[in-house]
């Protein structure tokens, strides 16, 4: 079974990709390889420059392949491997190319605009602030999840070397391509092999020691607290803040320095790593089945139950639970404000966008299947309490790659090793671009109000002290709460967009308008259950009831309602403002040439 959804996953990924995304990009889109794009006509060395295919690939799909393909299939495997699955193929097959396509598409017909950009013009001036108001809410809370989860795993010896190693090997991959001029063969090679080897050197006893002396520098690192949360959030250890200091500073450097010289070759460099990691799990997986090592069967049921207490029911619950894989609102921002600014020619865009989002539902595909070979027998899940999930979905990714890479010949701690640097560079190679992507945003929303807004490291340095301060305080526990259904509803926005643009080109337009519609009523679905019915009834007014209230639950829980009901609310205002401009852009559509 293992193999074989494999192999069906990997069926879909080609037959979506050369039969309905070609076919709309040939006769809707209609990409001409003789237009000039933005990245050509703006050429500015900061944010528009052309760029390769091949290399413009490697940055998309490690832009916007984060922990969400990871994390949201393993968890929706509690419904059972097969709503997971259906949602996967079927999501990436009609939605997610789509939106990362078209979106790209979008933003290169409109001289490379931004997310807020173009909802001022295709929507209204209303639409623009509400939106470039919650995208700045929305990657708020990107930074603060990610960061308070990846500080500690950047705090283990076998990481932090081998990532900053890594991070040195991109940085000198933009150096080679952009102003050394070598070819693009021998760069990937060369800094591909120092990565590798970087990532190797840091599990040697020596690295490690490195940093476990730092980790050591306030105390004991498993005891050393510097700072006790209020509330009841929990203690900061010494550890946890000095590793994520060094993260937010490495997303800093990232949001200030021109793209080429930071993030789009890092990211570059990354993504063969992960690539490699990815086909060696699944070559691992293969063996293991072939030669009896691993079960033929599942072991989590096709089907478990439709309502999982702990997160809620089917629908919409899974929609917003798997974003990565099948479509995430974030894809859109990594796809109109980075990579339309790179494109060199519109024919790239379909293999670039469209490609790399294909690619990564063979990842959430893996995910799954590594939760349903080996999560029961590995106590990941708990048959008993109905496959609950009992520990963190990156962890049974990280054992369950690690055990797959050892059927190819990986000691098995080792590779436990890589997978956990593995999780890091997901996340935070994305966090470099949700840091840049707020500075954006807050330059469009506040800039002429508030000029420091303009200048880049202002607008970065702000953005990195709400993110500590969400990380040190804890606050991020109750607003990660919001993040599924905030993403997926930003993927709905820019489906709208993209439709609004289609009726105003004259074109078809139901092949997104219509998945936008979907991806709005669930997500705004899923928003009211976790902010209302969550937060509100069960987490304050149910405690209050029985006398049980904590300060720390009903302060947390106040929180994720009013940043909820915050998001409903703009998404009501902004779509009936987008129903408004699609009508008009019907009827202009359709009105006689002179009128």
């Amino acid at each position: 079974m293992p193999l074989l959804i494999l192999i069906l996953s990997i069926a879909v990924v080609v037959v979506g990709y050369q039969v309905y995304s070609r076919r709309i990009d040939r006769e809707v889109i209609q990409a001409d390889p003789k237009r000039a794009t933005p990245a050509v006509m703006y050429q500015d060395g900061v944010d528009f420059m052309p760029a390769s295919a091949s290399v413009l690939f490697g940055y998309q799909f490690k832009s916007i392949a984060a922990l969400g393909p990871i994390v949201g299939p393993i968890v929706a495997a509690q419904y059972g491997w097969l709503p997971a699955l259906l949602w996967l193929l079927i999501g990436v097959f009609f939605i997610g190319w789509v939106q990362d396509y078209a979106s790209t598409m979008l933003a290169v017909r409109h001289e490379g605009m931004t997310m807020g950009g173009l909802s001022y013009k295709l929507i209204s001036p209303r639409a623009r602030t509400l939106l470039l108001t919650f995208l700045y809410i929305y990657l708020l809370l990107i930074m603060g999840a990610f960061g308070a989860v990846i500080a500690p795993l950047l705090a283990r010896p076998t990481v932090p070397i081998g990532f900053l190693i890594l991070t040195l090997a991109g940085v000198l991959a933009g150096q080679m391509v952009y102003r050394w001029r070598v070819n693009m063969v021998t760069t990937t090679v060369v800094t591909v092999l120092v990565a590798l080897i970087g990532i190797w050197l840091g599990t040697m006893p020596w690295a490690q020691n490195i940093v476990k002396a730092i980790n050591g520098l306030a105390g004991d690192p498993e005891t050393g607290v510097i700072f006790t949360r209020p509330l009841g959030y929990g203690d900061v250890k010494w550890s946890d803040f000095f590793w994520a200091v060094v993260m937010l500073a490495f997303c800093y450097i990232s949001s200030v320095l021109p793209i080429w010289r930071f993030a789009q070759p890092v990211n570059y460099t990354s993504f063969w790593f992960v690539i490699f990691t990815i086909v060696g799990a699944m070559v691992g997986i293969a063996i293991g089945v072939l030669t009896g090592t691993l079960p033929t069967a599942f072991e989590i049921p096709a089907f478990v139950t439709f309502n999982q207490p702990h997160l809620g029911t089917l629908w919409p619950m899974l929609f917003v639970i798997i974003a990565c894989g099948a479509i995430s609102g974030w894809h859109s921002l990594v796809s109109t404000a980075g990579t339309a600014r790179q494109l060199e020619k519109e024919t790239d865009a379909l293999p670039v966008a469209g490609g790399a989002m294909y690619t990564e539902a063979v990842l959430g595909v893996l995910s799954l299947v590594t939760a349903a070979t080996v999560g029961v027998t590995m106590k990941f899940y708990d048959p008993a309490q109905g496959y609950k999930l009992l520990v963190g979905a990156g962890g049974v990714f990280a054992k369950g790659a690690a055990r797959f890479l050892s059927f190819i010949g990986v000691p098995e701690e080792f590779g436990g090793s890589v997978a956990m640097i593995f999780l890091v560079v997901m996340a935070i190679t994305v966090m470099q671009l949700v840091l840049r992507f707020m500075r954006v945003a807050s330059a469009e929303l506040l800039g002429d109000r508030i000029p420091a807004f303009k200048n880049p490291h202002f607008g970065s340095l702000v953005a990195v002290l709400l993110t500590l301060f969400l990380v040190i305080f804890g606050f991020w526990q109750w607003i990660w709460a919001l993040f599924g259904g905030s993403n997926q509803l930003f993927a709905g926005m820019s489906l709208l967009l993209i439709g609004i643009w289609m009726a105003r080109e004259g074109r078809a337009y139901n092949w997104a308008f219509i998945p936008g519609l979907f991806m709005y009523v669930t997500t705004v679905a899923a928003l009211f259950v976790t902010s209302v019915q969550k937060a509100i009834f069960k987490g304050i007014l149910e405690p209050l009831s029985r006398g049980e209230a904590q300060t720390g639950f009903i302060v947390g829980n106040a929180i994720t309602a009013a940043f909820g009901i915050y998001m409903i609310v703009s998404a009501i205002v902004l779509f009936f403002d987008a129903l408004g401009a699609f009508r008009r852009a019907r009827e202009q559509a359709a009105a006689p040439a002179g009128d």
